[in-house]
């Protein structure tokens, strides 16, 4: 890919969805590309580019994004995070609240937002509170694999077997078998399509807690400063935001106070 057509391609991806890529990528972004071109029968990335730019509705700016945009996830990730985060709203519950609300805020192909919820349920069991989980992400392809719910054995490594036994049911799929989430998860979680990079965000609040984990790395620090402001908008009084092990708020303007490594809370 040349080095003008990158350029465009980097100015475009920032300007929809706040990833900035970096200069060195060149031969990331021309991999990810081709595989858009692959599926539209087209030549060169000169040709995608064009396409890009003519495109009305920005339907293919859409499928731009699913693949440049990096899905890596896992079930119980970070673990530690689910261990506060279940003691705490044990608590909260304990000193009787009974509605709750979450946002998972990069939801991938869905392990962060079902891990909240086998959490939740584990922890505080089904139909004793009002319980919802909003689970975003910019990737139509991520979200379409979160509503599919279905995942293989090796996705599971991370989950204890009881909880296999209690929140998938297994089905055999040609030579292997496949877990699908049941609806006692399912029935608590609602999946959308967001752009973290254009704030103010639909949602009204106040939410108990916000996982935004593993995306602020792709952002420059206008971006992850918007999204903090809105974050902590957002979040109730000693409400707590999750963020990625790789990430800090560190030299980043917010009212937001140290719990413990990557978990803050907005002061009362």
């Amino acid at each position: 890919m040349d080095q003008k057509t990158f350029d465009q391609f980097c100015r475009i991806v920032y300007d929809k969805s706040g990833i900035a890529i970096n200069g060195n990528k060149n031969a990331l972004v021309a991999a990810r590309v081709g595989k858009r071109l692959r599926e539209l029968g087209l030549s060169d990335d000169r040709e995608y580019l064009d396409l890009i730019l003519k495109d009305p509705d920005g339907e293919e700016i859409v499928h731009l994004l699913d693949v440049i945009s990096t899905n890596v996830t896992s079930f119980f990730r970070e673990n530690a995070h689910f261990d506060f985060f279940g003691d705490t709203v044990f608590k909260w519950y304990e000193q009787g609240q009974r509605k709750f609300r979450f946002w998972s805020a990069a939801s991938s192909t869905g392990e962060e937002p079902y891990t909240l919820a086998i959490t939740l349920l584990n922890k505080i069991g089904s139909g004793v509170a009002d319980m919802k989980i909003l689970a975003t992400d910019i990737s139509t392809r991520a979200l379409a694999k979160c509503r599919e719910g279905t995942y293989s054995r090796t996705k599971l490594s991370g989950v204890p077997d009881h909880m296999v036994s209690r929140f998938f049911k297994c089905e055999r799929n040609g030579k292997e078998d496949v877990f699908e989430v049941k609806n006692e998860l399912r029935d608590i979680i609602a999946f959308s399509r967001l752009n973290l990079s254009k704030p103010p965000f639909p949602m009204q609040g106040p939410l108990d807690a916000i996982f935004c984990r593993n995306v602020m790395i792709y952002f420059d620090n206008r971006v992850r400063s918007d999204l903090l402001e809105e974050c902590y908008r957002l979040l109730k009084p000693n409400g707590y935001l999750f963020v990625g092990h790789a990430e800090s708020l560190t030299g980043i303007l917010s009212g937001f106070k140290p719990v413990m490594p990557s978990v803050y809370v907005k002061p009362l």
